[in-house]
């Protein structure tokens, strides 16, 4: 990695917050100065849902500043930042330890936080980071080296004034990372409980939108009737809908990439088919009529036709408030794909068939859906088919030998 010698300076900033009512984050915040070398005048802005978190981050460049931090500097992005000074945060590691930190920073850092400046990374945001790659199945070991870059990149950050504390210590990330198998060995736990519930929850997370988009409660609902990941939900084009036989080709999905937003393949590398059942049919119908006969348009955007990802869902619709205030803490995004295929898996769908929905490699994964008393069931069954096919040729035939059981 190339290092980029940063010059501190430090100048007085003129802040000043305008409010811009048309826009989906209505709050802009913005600082000017004069470079001391150069004689240039220069600005950075950013924009916030509330006039609090404008401040707040007027107050943090401030900081940054008075530190004597180029504010230009303290404001970039993490990924522009560690790979900038890469070099000098690995430093005193040997060369084999590398490879696997830098895969960590490259597959998973970059993605999780790569967009958000290091002043602006809190404890939580870690947090949330470390227990998305758990919840993703990332290994243990991946998950150590990932975090361990992380907190060798804040710490050059830190040393070059641009943050004060390191809020990529995070204490007790083993018993997270327990915390998150528990949870995963029964998916069902994190899954809504009907339908109606599922309405509730859209309406709901439309109603606290800005300008109470309905796209919002589309994704929820297609997402928990699909059982598919948001990414995916964000990838649909109309092309990829049978509006005759109601099938959903699964092609692509949308994730955080290098320079932002990308669409690539399926997490399973493969397309994979979806019915879309009787409740999801008229909000397909209307989603592609509004884009006419454009097959590559997309079906679900943002209220201003972005991409959608699990954060922006979260942050457009205060997701978290929401889930809490109808008393479901425990759900978060992905509990969408984990109802969807609960509800199949209850309604009887054969263990095979829900494999291939899901798009799971095993069918160990996908057996964590059924419910207790089926998963016993199917188990006893397995047992009676392993009895017969070590036992002799039976002289009888085979419906007469399992009366006789």
């Amino acid at each position: 990695m190339v290092h980029v010698e940063q010059l501190p300076i430090a100048v007085p900033l003129s802040p000043d917050i305008e409010h811009r009512p048309d826009r989906p984050l209505p709050y802009r915040a913005r600082v000017r100065w004069v470079d001391p070398h150069t004689r240039e005048r220069r600005s950075l802005s950013e924009s916030s849902a509330t006039v609090d978190q404008a401040q707040g981050w007027i107050d943090t460049v401030t900081a940054a500043s008075l530190r004597g931090v180029d504010p230009s500097v303290s404001m970039q992005p993490l990924a522009q930042y560690g790979d900038a000074n890469m070099r000098l945060a690995l430093r005193g590691l040997e060369e084999k330890t590398k490879d696997p930190y830098l895969a960590g920073w490259r597959l998973r850092v970059v993605p999780s936080l790569g967009h958000i400046p290091a002043t602006l990374i809190s404890n939580g945001a870690v947090d949330r980071s470390v227990y998305g790659w758990i919840a993703d199945g990332v290994g243990r070991s991946s998950v150590k080296n990932s975090l361990a870059v992380l907190v060798r990149v804040m710490e050059q950050a830190k040393r070059d004034g641009i943050i004060t504390v390191n809020p990529a210590r995070v204490n007790g990330w083993q018993a997270e990372y327990k915390k998150a198998e528990d949870e995963l060995d029964d998916p069902r736990s994190l899954a809504l409980s009907d339908w109606d519930t599922l309405v509730s929850l859209a309406d709901a997370l439309v109603r606290r939108s800005h300008g109470q988009y309905l796209g919002w409660g589309s994704v929820v609902t297609f997402a928990a009737c699909t059982a598919a990941r948001i990414g995916e939900v964000s990838g649909v084009r109309a092309r990829d809908i049978d509006p005759v036989n109601w099938i959903w080709t699964v092609r692509r999905q949308t994730t955080p990439g290098p320079g932002g937003l990308i669409d690539k393949g399926t997490k399973g590398k493969m397309a994979r088919r979806i019915p879309l059942i009787e409740e999801v049919r008229p909000l397909v119908a209307q989603r592609l009529l509004a884009v006419g006969h454009k097959p590559d348009a997309r079906l679900f955007t943002g209220p201003r036709g972005g991409r959608i990802t699990t954060a922006v869902l979260r942050d457009a619709t205060h997701w978290d408030e929401v889930v809490a205030e109808l008393g479901y803490e425990h759900l978060r995004r992905h509990g969408l794909r984990h109802t969807g295929l609960t509800w199949m898996a209850d309604a009887g769908v054969p263990l095979h068939v829900l494999r291939i929905i899901a798009g799971h490699g095993s069918l160990q994964t996908t057996q964590r859906y059924l419910h207790p008393d089926l998963r016993a069931l199917v188990a006893a069954g397995r047992s009676l088919s392993s009895h017969l096919r070590g036992a002799p040729a039976p002289s009888r035939p085979l419906a007469a030998s399992l009366q006789a059981l």
